[in-house]
C-alpha cells in the first residue's frame, strides 16, 4: 500500500523546483550610465579621468544550470588613437555564486591575460556568497595588475584599466539574479494503478438523454393495472 502511494505521488508531481540564473541587463546598464552608445549596445562613462566603454554582456547557459558571462570593455583613447580592449569572463553556478573569473587586456598588439581565478580553493571554500565574490575579484585584479606592471605600461588610461575591470566586475555581480522555477504538476497514470486520480468528466458535457426525467412513472408493458380497493362495509 505504501509503495502504491509513493508511485502515485511520483506520477502527480514530476517537476522539480530549480533555480534560474540570469543577468539584469537593465540594472547593469543603469549603473554604467545607460545603454546609450553604439545603437543601445554599449555604455560610456568616465573613470579616473579616462573614458571607458562597456558593451552588453554575452550570457551562455552552462551544462550544470549556471551561466557564463563575457563582458567587453574598451579604453576610449580619442579620434587619432586606436582603443584598447579588455574581456572579463565570469562563470556563475546555479545558485548565483561566482566560481571562476578571468580577464585579458589587449594594448597595441600586446595581450595580457590573467590566470583563471577559481573560488574552489581551500581558502575559498571557507567563504560564501559576497565574501567569495570579493575574494575572486581581488585575486583577479591583483594578478592582471602584476602582469601589466611587468609589461612596463605607464600611460594613465592604460594603467587604470585593471581598476575599470574591477568596477565592471562589482557592478556585474550586483546584477546577477537567481529566481526559483516552480514545479509543474503532471497528472499521469502510466501503470493504470488503482486509486490514482483520473481526469474528471465535465457534467455539462453529459448527453441530455442520460439524465433521468423527474415525475416519470415506469410500468411493466402488458402488466395488470393496480386494482382499486374499497373499504369493507361493517354489519
Amino acid at each position: 500500500m505504501i509503495l502504491k502511494s509513493l508511485l502515485i505521488s511520483s506520477f502527480l508531481f514530476a517537476g522539480i523546483a530549480l533555480g534560474q540564473v540570469s543577468v539584469n541587463e537593465a540594472e547593469l546598464g543603469k549603473s554604467l550610465g545607460g545603454w546609450k552608445q553604439r545603437a543601445g549596445r554599449a555604455a560610456e562613462y568616465p573613470l579616473s579621468g579616462t573614458t571607458y566603454r562597456t558593451y552588453r554582456p554575452e550570457v551562455t547557459p552552462t551544462p550544470d544550470g549556471g551561466i557564463f558571462i563575457s563582458l567587453r570593455i574598451d579604453h576610449v583613447r580619442g579620434w587619432l588613437s586606436s582603443d584598447d580592449h579588455a574581456m572579463l569572463e565570469i562563470t556563475v553556478d546555479e545558485k548565483g555564486t561566482i566560481i571562476s573569473a578571468q580577464s585579458s587586456i589587449a594594448i597595441q598588439g600586446r595581450s595580457v591575460t590573467s590566470d583563471l581565478i577559481r573560488s574552489g580553493t581551500d581558502a575559498g571554500q571557507e567563504l560564501a556568497g559576497v565574501d567569495r565574490a570579493v575574494q575572486v575579484g581581488t585575486d583577479l585584479i591583483a594578478d592582471i595588475s602584476a602582469k601589466m606592471l611587468r609589461e612596463k605600461i605607464v600611460e594613465a588610461g592604460r594603467v587604470s584599466f585593471p581598476a575599470a575591470l574591477r568596477h565592471n566586475y562589482n557592478l556585474l555581480f550586483q546584477a546577477i539574479r537567481t529566481e526559483p522555477v516552480p514545479p509543474k504538476p503532471i497528472i499521469v497514470n502510466p501503470l493504470n494503478l488503482p486509486g490514482a486520480p483520473q481526469p474528471k468528466s465535465d457534467p455539462k458535457a453529459e448527453p441530455a438523454a442520460s439524465k433521468k426525467s423527474k415525475g416519470l412513472e415506469i410500468r411493466s408493458y402488458g402488466g395488470p393495472e393496480k386494482p382499486e380497493l374499497t373499504p369493507a362495509k361493517k354489519d
